[in-house]
């Protein structure tokens, strides 16, 4: 927001200086860009966004690499990305976007519960962590919050993570959070039934890299087969 706010002042101390009586134009709405590949839900955003009247959607895209191009040409106050692209993670998609664009502001929204992937996402880099299922209110009052320069969580996430990190234990914790990040993304491209040369091929990564993981995973979760690893994988997708 701090572009927008420069340009109003120039534009107005322009305006004073020659003295026009013109009135000085509204300042410019928050702009928006959406890294999301569900057309519903990046539609419903989309109306959502544009019916207020202090922010607008300027952009979007599905595609990992022509998202990072289209953010630095137009260069928004905010980005919203979805956790779970079809041809990307999008924990690994915000660690990349800091990588290029650092003082990006992100909010990321989910299907997923915000137990598994709201702390995650935070360390990565994120401002804010939205849960789909209450995107309908809460997207324009979170992009408020996180473009004053503050982070957006639920009122539970908030309690959960205050409480890890004064080192008291949650009653309910999600097995899925032992895993690493690579091993989560493998595990639920287990359960998006890909096999394990598919995955190797997604990630760029070798074979016996993919098989070393699957081994981590059920080991952390105490599955004794393949077979097992594929049912649990499927079974927990949102």
């Amino acid at each position: 927001m701090g572009r927008w706010n420069a340009e109003h002042i120039m534009n107005k101390s322009n305006k004073t200086s020659s003295g026009s009586n013109q009135p000085v134009p509204a300042s410019p709405k928050a702009t928006v860009y959406l890294i999301d590949d569900h057309p519903m839900i990046v539609k419903g955003i989309t109306l959502l966004i544009d019916a207020e009247a202090d922010m607008k959607v300027v952009g979007g895209s599905s595609v990992w690499t022509v998202a990072l191009k289209e953010i630095q040409q137009l260069k928004p106050d905010i980005v919203l990305l979805d956790v779970t692209l079809g041809n990307a993670n999008g924990v690994e998609v915000l660690k990349n976007l800091k990588v290029h664009v650092p003082e990006q502001k992100v909010l990321m929204l989910s299907m997923h519960d915000e137990n598994l992937y709201a702390v995650r996402a935070m360390k990565a880099g994120a401002n804010g962590y939205l849960m789909k299922a209450s995107a309908t209110d809460e997207v324009p009052v979170a992009i408020r919050q996180v473009l004053k320069g503050e982070v957006y969580l639920s009122v539970t996430m908030s309690k959960r993570m205050m409480a890890q990190l004064v080192g008291q234990k949650t009653s309910e914790q999600d097995p899925l959070t032992a895993l690493s990040d690579r091993e989560l993304e493998v595990y639920q491209m287990v359960g998006d039934g890909l096999t394990t040369r598919q995955i190797a091929d997604r990630l760029f990564l070798s074979v016996k890299t993919i098989e070393t993981h699957k081994a981590h995973v059920k080991e952390k979760l105490h599955l004794e087969s393949a077979n097992e690893l594929t049912k649990h994988a499927i079974q927990s997708r949102p």
